[in-house]
């Protein structure tokens, strides 16, 4: 039974390979079991694959066996069509498309195996990406708001210095005032005398500019700082945002470049065992002489070629032949001295009715 399916994978006449010996039908069965199970793995390779686009493993599943059974019919079509020929010259050249179209699907086929077996490593390298987009990201979203984020400090740190400076200048006049009245500088006269009222005046007056200032500015400060308050949540807001599509950072195309900053020698030999199984029917069958099932085949298209052409030649002949005698026929039916009479005359009751009939039209005219 199993024998009879991986016969029926190789793509050859069942009829006729079964009429050949035992050991010829475990070829084309041998070939057949690569076929099924190239296809296999295609669909376990292409199934993984769109797991991770999809996310889904039913979706992933149904396409998978979809492109399997598209790998099985390329691949049985590729073996089926493959003829043994005298020379082995015009056998590869037949088999060089066939072989190019083998080579392509089985990378096509080793690339999502080998996202797979290099999982781990692949997931190392993805963290690492991450990690450098997520600060990319973080130092961009902060330049977009640095302007305005400096902007406002430095507007802030301009009210809070006009407060200091302003507060150093009344420190200076009560300290002028003090020492007046102390003795120890200005008049040198100890007491609360005329020099002391007018500095303490002067101090007084910058006191209430500074309580005015205080007010005014610190109202300021607190508006500024509640800006500065928002334009800071909307760049934390902007970092977070971002993060869950760095973290979906783990695509098909993601895989395949962090598989290609792996070393490539483990890569290319998983290459090369998927392209040996995808090429090894095509190269046995090349590599194999000819066979019973070959000749056999041979003989049925030789036998039907024969045929057509035998059956082409007579029909061209039974159209010569023909064509010939139509030719004689007519020829003599030409020189018929009755039948030219005859026509002649009906010919003059037609023209003589079509003039008839035209004369009593221009009557009914007039």
């Amino acid at each position: 039974m199993l024998k009879r399916f991986f016969i029926t994978c190789s793509g050859v006449d069942k009829d006729l390979v079964y009429s050949c010996s035992n050991g010829e039908q475990n070829k084309y069965a041998g070939i057949g079991a690569t076929v099924f199970f190239t296809a296999l793995m295609a669909w376990i390779a292409a199934s993984y694959a769109l797991y991770t686009v999809f996310d889904n493993v039913y979706t992933a599943t149904f396409f998978g066996l979809v492109w399997g059974f598209l790998i099985f019919n390329l691949d049985r079509f590729i073996v089926s069509t493959i003829r043994k020929r005298d020379t082995f010259g015009k056998e590869f050249l037949q088999a060089t498309p066939r072989i190019i179209l083998a080579m392509i699907i089985a990378i096509v086929i080793s690339k999502p195996l080998e996202i797979k077996i290099f999982q781990k490593e692949i997931d190392t390298v993805l963290l690492k990406e991450k990690n450098s987009l997520a600060i990319a990201n973080k130092k961009q979203v902060a330049n977009y708001f640095k302007g305005d984020l400096d902007k406002n400090k430095a507007e802030v740190d301009s009210l809070k210095s006009a407060i200091t400076k302003k507060e150093k200048e009344v420190n200076d006049l009560y300290s002028t005032y003090i020492t007046e009245a102390e003795g120890t500088k200005g008049t040198m006269k100890l007491g609360k005398g005329p020099v002391y009222a007018e500095k303490r005046i002067k101090h007084d007056a910058a006191l209430q500019e500074l309580e005015t200032l205080k007010k005014t500015n610190l109202e300021k400060i607190a508006a500024k700082e509640k800006q500065g308050a928002v334009l800071q949540a909307g760049l934390d807001k902007k970092v977070t945002e971002t993060h869950p599509i760095i973290d979906s950072f783990d695509g098909l195309m993601a895989r395949i470049n962090a598989l290609n900053k792996l070393p490539a020698l483990p890569s290319i030999f998983i290459m090369l065992l998927f392209l040996a199984i995808e090429t090894s029917p095509i190269i046995a069958k090349l590599l194999s002489p000819k066979g019973e099932y070959d000749f056999k085949l041979e003989d049925a298209e030789m036998a039907l070629k024969t045929n057509l052409a035998q059956n082409n030649y007579q029909r061209e002949l039974l159209r010569t032949t023909d064509a010939g005698i139509y030719d004689d026929v007519y020829a003599e039916i030409r020189e018929d001295r009755g039948l030219y009479d005859y026509k002649k005359k009906k010919a003059i009751e037609l023209l003589e009715l079509q003039a008839d009939s035209f004369s009593n039209k221009q009557k009914d005219v007039m």
